[in-house]
């Protein structure tokens, strides 16, 4: 859909731009109609706000679209995700449990925005922009656990995610295992800490997601500094599930988890 070298957001804008004249609309009349000042709108076409729903949800009425440039922002959000963990995307949205084990991170599907934008924006070689689309990708993977007929997702992380209240990220750890802790309180969710008591395990060799289908096949997901790769076969899943188990059987039952993460946080709110 957009030409090479431009991304989904970049034609939002410009069609955004194309329509509006067409239409007749100045700036400020556009912004008068959609209830948005005219210097939002002049941002947002110059590409120095990001896009949101609100926004162009107002647009596509003012301009009578048919919601083109809603479902135009989906598309645009998934332009965040790279190309290689598609596969696993998919796989994520089909799935009826998840099994997730992170020794160093938030998964990412119970990440806040505060705390994806510091992690990627460690990344000198994005633009702002590029960091905003990463967000709101990873954000929008999140609806999965908002559906009516979300997955059951268990996720088991080591107590040295959770305790990074190093100076410049402190305020973020916090508001993100205050947020954690809210997760953990909903019945498709199960947080579950390795504490550092432990020592040693085999989680610590990294990070791996488990997916299983409706119809009972399971997919795992790995990830590492360059790009993941997802696992079907069966020799592998079997590998997957065995390390799950290993992890899940270190950590500590649903409710003393959530009181080790409440102690962490304590001193910082």
């Amino acid at each position: 859909m957009a030409t090479d070298g431009e991304s989904t957001a970049d034609l939002i804008r410009a069609q955004l731009r194309r329509m509006r004249n067409a239409a007749g609309l100045s700036q400020e009349e556009f912004g008068r109609r959609a209830h948005f000042s005219p210097s939002m709108v002049s941002a947002v076409e110059l590409g120095q706000r990001p896009l949101d729903d609100s926004y162009l949800a107002r647009a596509d009425e003012v301009l009578d679209t048919g919601g083109l440039f809603v479902r135009l922002l989906k598309l645009a959000k998934r332009d965040g995700e790279p190309l290689w963990f598609r596969p696993w995307l998919d796989a994520e949205r089909r799935a009826s449990q998840l099994r997730c084990f992170e020794p160093n991170l938030i998964p990412g599907l119970l990440q806040t925005a505060n705390y994806a934008r510091t992690l990627f924006r460690g990344d000198t070689s994005l633009t702002d922009d590029q960091v905003e689309e990463l967000v709101a990708a990873r954000l929008a993977r999140q609806a999965i656990l908002d559906r009516s007929d979300p997955p059951q997702f268990v996720a088991v992380i080591d107590e040295s995610a959770l305790n990074r209240f190093a100076e410049g990220c402190a305020e973020v750890m916090a508001e993100q295992l205050v947020h954690l802790l809210a997760c953990a309180e909903r019945p498709n969710i199960s947080v579950h800490v390795i504490p550092r008591t432990v020592g040693l395990h085999i989680g610590l060799t990294g990070p791996f997601v488990l997916a299983r289908s409706a119809d009972g096949g399971w997919v795992g997901f790995m990830d590492n500094q360059l790009e993941g790769v997802a696992k079907d076969r069966v020799e592998d899943v079997a590998t997957l599930l065995a390390r799950w188990e290993s992890v899940r059987n270190d950590a500590l039952p649903r409710r003393q988890s959530i009181e080790l993460i409440k102690e962490l946080v304590r001193p910082w709110i």
